[in-house]
């Protein structure tokens, strides 16, 4: 459903999602030029004392580093063009649909629940949109040139990353899976705290005249902590993974230079080299890691798209 919905919506902003395609392209390939141009100045330059060679690639890296910080920032730009004028588009949907439903459609969701639909659901969807423009989209891109640039370095070293990234992707598939269900959960108890809220509202007058405030108050604070708590269960997952990401990248850095240090002890490789070969490996990671957020987005965003298009498919 949820590629269905973004599918449906999403057509009036092809040209702000080529634009962002284009743009975050131009970044990455950018941002993997920087590395090999440091490794040059390192060997090249610094290690045979050539100033002139270190200035002039130390031009280029600025123009290079000036390049891929427009890129990005026009890309997150149009990214969020996009994403709000995708959400926008979602929300009149929805709200001309409910204008046609009858009291039996509306008996059937709820009126708490459709608010929360239009709003809180819409915003999931909005900013899953939003996020995979300006990051998610860049992440394979940097992640497979990561992985080519490396290998371009030194190929001796290649076995470390196939471990960091098969170790943080199993890690993360895992968090993911037992995510989901309490994402799911997490909107009922939105829907719930709402009927709450909007009926203490709408009968106020009743409330106090049967003094009733105290019930009403026990009603809400029971609501209240229910969605506190799955709120402390799903914390307590990301809680374990950004650590664990951190673990990760940290032990990866340290095999690096322990391995890559016997590399050049032995004058297979050059610091130069070894420098980038760090440098990508960290981009490769980061990668990982940026998916990782989408991927924490996306199964609430998947639960968010079935609960609006079951709104849009219901017919009076």
């Amino acid at each position: 459903m949820l590629i269905k919905l973004i599918g449906r919506y999403i057509r009036p902003y092809r040209g702000e999602i080529i634009a962002v395609l284009i743009l975050q392209l131009i970044a990455a390939v950018a941002s993997l030029l920087l590395p090999s141009l440091n490794a040059r100045i390192i060997d090249d330059g610094v290690a045979k004392g050539d100033t002139a060679f270190i200035l002039s690639h130390g031009a280029i890296m600025l123009a290079v580093a000036l390049t891929q910080a427009v890129s990005q920032v026009a890309a997150v730009y149009f990214a969020a063009r996009a994403a709000m004028g995708f959400g926008r588009d979602i929300r009149a949907g929805i709200f001309d649909r409910t204008l046609s439903f009858s009291a039996r459609e509306v008996n059937q969701f709820g009126a708490p629940s459709l608010i929360t639909r239009t709003t809180n659901d819409v915003q999931q969807v909005q900013m899953l949109v939003l996020m995979t423009g300006a990051i998610m989209v860049s992440a394979p891109m940097m992640m497979i040139g990561g992985v080519i640039m490396a290998l371009r370095e030194d190929a001796g070293l290649s076995w470390l990353i196939v471990v960091a990234v098969v170790l943080l992707g199993s890690v993360v598939g895992v968090l993911v899976f037992k995510m989901t269900p309490l994402f799911q959960e997490n909107q009922r108890k939105i829907d719930n705290l709402n009927q709450v809220v909007r009926e203490q509202i709408t009968g106020i007058r009743v409330i106090r005249a049967f003094n009733r405030e105290p019930l009403e108050r026990e009603r809400f604070s029971g609501a209240n902590d229910a969605l506190m708590r799955l709120g402390y269960s799903i914390g307590a997952l990301f809680a374990v993974l950004f650590p664990f990401v951190m673990l990760v990248m940290n032990l990866g850095s340290v095999s690096v230079m322990w391995f890559g240090g016997l590399r050049v002890d032995a004058a297979e490789m050059q610091i130069g080299q070894l420098t980038a070969f760090l440098t990508y490996l960290m981009q490769i990671l980061m990668s990982v890691l940026m998916a990782t957020m989408m991927a924490m987005l996306a199964p609430r965003a998947a639960v968010c798209a079935d609960r609006i298009m079951e709104v849009l498919n219901t017919e009076s």
